[in-house]
């Protein structure tokens, strides 16, 4: 089955700061400095905390350390759970 296969992992974009790839430390250390600064002082409204609604939970089945050792052994890591849960 294909969807059971190796997935290829997407393209990673660099990071980018005033049209400019941050391609060394020094350029995201700077990139970061300065939008940790510009943001400093600005106020914060919590309140908009309380418009994000609610998701429901899904329940945990229980497992063991052994069965949970297990499965990290047998997991490919070359990829990423997809939102479908799959990987």
């Amino acid at each position: 089955m294909s969807w059971v296969n190796k997935c290829k992992l997407p393209t990673i974009e660099a990071i980018k700061y005033n049209d400019q790839q941050c391609l060394n430390i020094d350029d995201l250390w700077n990139m970061l400095h300065s939008i940790f600064n510009t943001a400093l002082h600005h106020q914060v409204d919590i309140k908009i905390l309380n418009e994000i609604s609610e998701k429901p939970t899904s329940p945990w089945p229980s497992f063991s350390k052994e069965e949970f050792r297990i499965v990290m052994a047998s997991c490919n890591n070359a990829s990423a759970p997809r939102p479908d849960k799959l990987s």
